[in-house]
C-alpha cells in the first residue's frame, strides 16, 4: 500500500524556507510519487500523521571508509581481521548510518573490496545501509598514502593499470591521493605524491570508462595539480604546509577551483568540533581552517559535505555532528550547510537524478525531524523517522 506522511512542513533541498504545514509526501514503492498540500495525496494510502515535524531529504556524506573501525588507530591491524568479522561490522556501521538518517554515502577507499560487496548486499536488499558508491583501491605512489590498500602506481603503466583493475571490479568512481596523509608513516601531507601530468592522465582514463575522479589533497600544491588535472572533487582541501593545516594558504588556487568547478569535500568531522575552543578562546588550527573555507566560501566554491567516517575517533553514523562544526568553520548559513548533504551532495556526485531531493520520480530517501533543521542543525542528531528507497527504517532517536 502506498505510504503517505501527512500533517508536517516539508524542506525539498533546494529552497531556503520550508513549505506551509500540513503538506503531504506520498510514497509509491522506492519511489516519491507526490510533494504537497492537496488531501487527495492521501487518498489510498497507508497515512502517518506527523503534525509539528519536518521532512527534508536523506543525508549524504561523500567521504566515509566503511571498512574501516573508528576505534582502531592502526589501519594495519585493521587488515588482518578474517573478512566475515570485518563485513560483520561493516554491516554493523550502515545499519546505525541509516538509522542517523545518512541514506547516501561515497566510500573513498578499501583494500580488498569488501565495500563493494556490502554496497551489493544492500542494493539487493540483503541487508539495511545506505546507498553506497564505491572507489575500490585509491592510487598512490609507492610507499604513499594507504599504499597497505595496493593501489601503488609508478609510471603511466602501472597509473592504467590500477584504473583499470577498479573499473573491473565494478568501482562507481577513482580516488587518487594527490598527497601524502596524516596516518601513513613515511608520508607527509604537504607533499604531492603525483604530478599535474600523472593526474590527468587518471582523469583522462577514469572518463574514457564512464568515472569520475576524486583526490586527496592536504598540501597547497597537490590541491593545484588536481584542480588542473580536472578531477571533480577534491577531498580534505586543506592547505597545508610543513606547519599545519591552512598554514600554506593560496588565493590563486582558490581562484582556479572556483573557475574549473570543482566540488570541495574538507571532511569536516566531529573531531573538528572538538577543536573550536580551547579555555574559552578560539584555537589556532580553528582560526586557519575557519579563515580557509571562509575564503573558499566568499570565492564562490562549491561545497559537498564529508567527514572522512572510519578514520580514528570518527563514527560513520556522526555527520549531523559534522554539519554542525561545518556550519562553525565555514559561516555558512544553515540551510547553505544542509543543501551540501543534499542536493548539493548528489549533484557533485552525479546521482541528482535519482536522490538528493524530496521530488516526485526520485527515490524516497528521507528524514523527519521534529523542529526547523534550517534553524538548528542539531535537530538531525535525533530524526523520528528515516525512509531509505522507500523503506522504513527505525530511528535514531
Amino acid at each position: 500500500m502506498p505510504l503517505a506522511l501527512s500533517d508536517l512542513r516539508v524542506w525539498d533541498g533546494h529552497t531556503d524556507s520550508l513549505s506551509d504545514p500540513d503538506w503531504i509526501v506520498r510514497i509509491e514503492g522506492e519511489r516519491i510519487v507526490e510533494v504537497g498540500p492537496d488531501p487527495l495525496f492521501s487518498a489510498g494510502c497507508r497515512v502517518v500523521s506527523l503534525p509539528n515535524q519536518v521532512v527534508l531529504p536523506g543525508l549524504i556524506d561523500a567521504h566515509i571508509h566503511i571498512s574501516l573501525d573508528p576505534t582502531v588507530s592502526d589501519p594495519l591491524q585493521q587488515e588482518r581481521l578474517a573478512p566475515l568479522e570485518r563485513m560483520q561490522a561493516m554491516q554493523a556501521r550502515a545499519l546505525a548510518m541509516i538509522r542517523a538518517g545518512i541514506t547516501t554515502a561515497r566510500d573513498l577507499g578499501g583494500g580488498v573490496g569488501l565495500e563493494l560487496e556490502l554496497r551489493d548486499r544492500i542494493a539487493r536488499g540483503d541487508c539495511p545501509g545506505p546507498r553506497l558508491l564505491c572507489a575500490g583501491q585509491p592510487l598512490t605512489s609507492p610507499g604513499g598514502h594507504c599504499h597497505f590498500w595496493g593501489g601503488e602506481a609508478a609510471g603511466l603503466q602501472e597509473i592504467h593499470a590500477v584504473v583499470d583493475r577498479q573499473i573491473e571490479r565494478g568501482s562507481n568512481w577513482i580516488k587518487v591521493m594527490a598527497t601524502g596523509g596524516v596516518f601513513t608513516k613515511g608520508t607527509k601531507p604537504w607533499k604531492p605524491q603525483f604530478s599535474q601530468a600523472e593526474l590527468s592522465a587518471i582523469v583522462v582514463r577514469a572518463r574514457e570508462q564512464g568515472r569520475e575522479v576524486a583526490a586527496h589533497c592536504h598540501g597547497t600544491q597537490g590541491i593545484a595539480n588536481a584542480v588542473e588535472a580536472g578531477v571533480r572533487t577534491i577531498e580534505h582541501c586543506s592547505f597545508a604546509g610543513e606547519t599545519g593545516f591552512g598554514t600554506d594558504f593560496d588565493p590563486a588556487v582558490v581562484a582556479r577551483i572556483v573557475s574549473q568547478r570543482a566540488w570541495v569535500s574538507p571532511t569536516v568531522n566531529l573531531g573538528w568540533a572538538r577543536r573550536i575552543e580551547k579555555d574559552g578562546e578560539p584555537t589556532e588550527f580553528f582560526r586557519r581552517m575557519s579563515r580557509t573555507l571562509g575564503e573558499l566560501r566568499s570565492a564562490g566554491a562549491r561545497f559537498v559535505a564529508s567527514t572522512d567516517a572510519g578514520i580514528p575517533g570518527v563514527a560513520h553514523d556522526r555527520l549531523a555532528k559534522g554539519l554542525a562544526a561545518f556550519q562553525r568553520y565555514s559561516g555558512l548559513t544553515p540551510v547553505e550547510v544542509l543543501r551540501t548533504a543534499t542536493s548539493g551532495a548528489a549533484e557533485a556526485l552525479g546521482i541528482a537524478a535519482e536522490t538528493g531531493s524530496l521530488r516526485p520520480g526520485l527515490s524516497a530517501d528521507l528524514m523527519v525531524v521534529a523542529g526547523d533543521p534550517l534553524r538548528d542543525l542539531s535537530l538531525l542528531e535525533k530524526p523520528s523517522l528515516v525512509i531509505a528507497r522507500g523503506q522504513e527504517v527505525a530511528s535514531a532517536a
